[in-house]
């Protein structure tokens, strides 16, 4: 990213605040102050020489070792610059300086915000997961400084809902955390004090320890509600707590946390801000949008509604094509198109989802960037990862046995109860053919795959164009 680059500015009244991570000053050759956030609302104070064009590789150095993190482990954290507007992982040659200068233009450029929220709106330099960090690896770590920094921030996203999990997840991970913070040796009566004077939005996810629904009803019910979220977070701890003297090691809790995680396919995963439409209701009803995340990593894609909490489509690179286009007129919106196999009828079709989104041209990069770290290591620990996958990291009714036609056919998606799961029933999508001119919708009818991104090793199959077409 080039640009226009001046200094920072920050504001000194309030040094807690994630708003002016990096000092400004009139002279940026002599030693700066700066803040380096790392998750568990804590940070690590630097005094920086030639702040305007210290790169991130030479901040790394010094945050390694202000957190005395070991060189074996400097690939599995990176610097993010991170706002509620917007994050992007910084590579090693970035400089953040140059970037904190541009950032309102990044913002005009990435997001939907007004012109006042952008004029308000400052970045925090934080250090935390490197996305590209494959999953695996993390299961080879016992540094326990490392592993608690890795816990640290998935707690944060469980906690906040941006990764769904379902009961006996977020029951188990919260449990988890209690022992953590507090040991593993807890009494009943002190292990319900601690839950109380803590509250349970300590341990539980924000929308399951506040409940959701109107005023009067979630008055009625919280008492009996959050006593029954108290009993089954301390069953689960009962689980984990072992007489005196023989307690479970940190580092065996950090990894059974971490473990857990796991599960959850978007785990790691790098979070973008968009808009999809809502299935209409009637013939005279307006189409409206959702607001929803896309989570991103090594594995795949991962469309989740922000409100609900739950996953609406998952999918891994080989079974999708992706493009993204550009407004073409006033009004429009950028779009992310994802393409994936879909059934109308009983007929296979393939169908599109638009994703509206300023970040569409990230979002693509980003799935492109990741599908050709995939395909270098295609015969290493990528191929070994793709074969051992859990069932709940699968998918909802994909069986990689499954294979017919052109390159080998995925299974259908299906409805599942599961948060994890895709709900492609509850998607307004588009089932089309492509006859060289424009885009036809179907009644249902086989098409060709519209998009040319795809993995070049995939196993993603396009349905074929058949004679006689019907026209929808």
């Amino acid at each position: 990213m080039e640009g226009d680059y001046s200094s920072f500015t920050r504001d000194s009244s309030d040094d807690h605040s994630q708003r002016g991570s990096v000092a400004s000053s009139a002279t940026l050759s002599r030693a700066q102050d700066v803040l380096v956030y790392i998750c568990g609302d804590s940070a690590v104070h630097l005094a920086v020489e030639g702040l305007g064009s210290v790169s991130v590789q030479e901040l790394g150095r010094s945050v390694r070792e202000a957190l005395h993190i070991p060189d074996s482990a400097q690939d599995v954290f990176a610097f993010w610059l991170c706002s509620p507007l917007l994050e992007l992982q910084l590579k090693a040659r970035h400089q953040p300086y140059k970037l904190c200068r541009q950032w309102q233009d990044l913002l005009y450029r990435f997001t939907e915000a007004s012109e006042e929220d952008i004029s308000q709106d400052e970045p925090c330099l934080q250090y935390r997961r490197n996305v590209f960090y494959p999953k695996t690896k993390e299961l080879q770590i016992y540094d326990e400084g490392v592993l608690r920094l890795l816990y640290e921030e998935a707690r944060g996203n469980i906690l906040s809902g941006r990764y769904p999990c379902d009961p006996e997840h977020w029951t188990g991970l919260g449990a988890l955390s209690l022992a953590l913070d507090e040991g593993t040796d807890l009494d009943r009566q002190k292990l319900s004090t601690t839950i109380r004077e803590k509250k349970l939005s300590s341990f539980l996810p924000a929308h399951v320890a506040m409940g959701s629904g109107g005023l009067l009803s979630t008055l009625r019910g919280k008492s009996s509600r959050q006593t029954g979220l108290e009993q089954n977070l301390m069953e689960e701890y009962r689980k984990i707590s072992t007489p005196a003297g023989s307690s479970p090691e940190p580092t065996q809790l950090l990894h059974q946390y971490l473990n857990t995680c796991h599960t959850l396919p978007y785990y790691g995963c790098a979070f973008f801000f968009g808009e999809i439409d809502k299935p209409v209701q009637g013939i005279l009803q307006r189409v409206k949008r959702k607001a929803v995340n896309v989570g991103i990593c090594l594995e795949g894609v991962y469309v989740m509604d922000v409100k609900e909490k739950h996953v609406l489509l998952g999918l891994h690179f080989n079974e999708l094509s992706w493009d993204h286009s550009y407004p073409e007129e006033q009004g429009d919106s950028h779009i992310l198109w994802l393409e994936f196999d879909g059934d109308e009828d009983g007929t296979p079709v393939n169908k599109l989802l638009k994703i509206y989104s300023k970040q569409a041209e990230l979002m693509s990069g980003f799935i492109e960037f990741c599908v050709e770290l995939r395909s270098a290591s295609e015969g290493g620990a990528a191929a070994e990862m793709d074969g051992e996958l859990s069932p709940s990291q699968q998918p909802a009714g994909q069986d990689g046995s499954n294979k017919n036609g052109r390159g080998g056919r995925r299974g259908m998606l299906r409805r599942q109860s599961s948060v994890v799961c895709s709900r492609v029933h509850s998607l307004n999508t588009i089932s089309y053919v492509d006859n060289g001119k424009e885009i036809k919708r179907l009644k249902p009818k086989r098409a060709a795959s519209f998009f040319t991104r795809q993995p070049s090793a995939s196993t993603y199959s396009a349905v074929q164009v058949t004679e006689g077409l019907e026209q929808g």
